[in-house]
């Protein structure tokens, strides 16, 4: 009997355990597709004159990155024709990439950028949006460079810093990121970007914790837009908390594509557990024939 009071707590240890690892791997798996987000919005507003910035991310119809599908596919059609007419361009140019990229067509996005790298070799801000669409197609190395090259030491920007961190943690490098984060944060205090940017980077090492404590502190800055509350719903699902993660969305979203998110975030998690418990019933049957 008292084999079986023990057997019991370390079964339940295991599974627990078994779960945390689940979590966290599909964590990591949505946090890259959710740093790609990130890190555009860190670079799509580095300026050039003494790093006095002015964002892209807004348009006729709005901030970019709460644009519905149909204003994304009206902004694209608008923007096309006015780079069509002038592709040199420079402002043009990236905000047609920049809608482009969130409309789905990183690969088109890429095109046009490094077109645009191509005729502003030297350019900061053109530098800076480059490197965001390499990174967005996942060509991370190029990217580095770009965006190092966007920075300089007697201007640092922010910005640069954020993004060039975003990057080095889709390949690995998580402490150099995090002293990057650190940096563009005594420059730059209590930016939500910058700390939803760590945030995620605590969600790709599988510390949810962690992750929601950087990214609720970047929810709260009067800055914050909706892709920080995002990230916060997302974390908050991913530790099973799906009623508080659907509130969280319901912010920025429609009741019904908050519940929508949801679900999937809820089934992707029930998936991974069933796939677990098939591969362990494997295992178990391999041991006994």
């Amino acid at each position: 009997m008292r084999i079986g009071r023990l057997k019991r707590p370390r079964q339940q240890m295991g599974a627990l355990m078994q779960q945390r690892r689940i979590h966290a791997a599909t964590g990591r798996r949505l946090a890259t597709a959710a740093l790609a987000v990130v890190l555009m919005a860190s670079v799509s507003g580095c300026g050039t004159d003494k790093m006095k910035t002015g964002s892209i991310g807004r348009s006729g119809d709005g901030a970019i990155a709460t644009m519905s599908t149909g204003q994304l596919r009206s902004a694209s059609a608008r923007l096309g024709k006015a780079y069509a007419a002038n592709p040199d361009d420079k402002a043009t140019a990236i905000k047609f990439a920049t809608v482009l990229q969130m409309d789905g067509n990183a690969e088109q996005s890429l095109a046009v950028m490094r077109k645009l790298a191509i005729s502003h070799p030297k350019d900061r801000q053109v530098l800076a949006a480059y490197g965001k669409a390499l990174a967005a197609n996942g060509q991370l190395e190029p990217a580095l460079d770009a965006v190092r090259r966007a920075q300089t030491p007697e201007y640092p920007d922010w910005r640069l810093m954020s993004a060039e961190g975003a990057i080095l943690d889709q390949i690995g490098q998580k402490d150099e990121a995090r002293q990057l984060y650190r940096r563009a944060l005594d420059l730059k205090p209590d930016e939500p970007s910058v700390l939803s940017n760590m945030g995620m980077s605590y969600v790709l090492e599988g510390d949810l914790k962690m992750a929601e404590t950087f990214l609720a502190s970047a929810a709260r800055q009067p800055g914050a837009d909706s892709r920080v509350r995002q990230n916060l719903a997302l974390v908050v699902g991913l530790q099973g908390r799906f009623d508080e993660a659907e509130r969280i969305a319901s912010q920025e979203l429609s009741p019904d594509q908050a519940r929508a998110n949801v679900a999937y975030l809820r089934s992707m998690l029930a998936q991974q557990n069933a796939w677990s418990q098939l591969k362990a019933q494997d295992g178990k049957k391999s041991a006994t024939n």
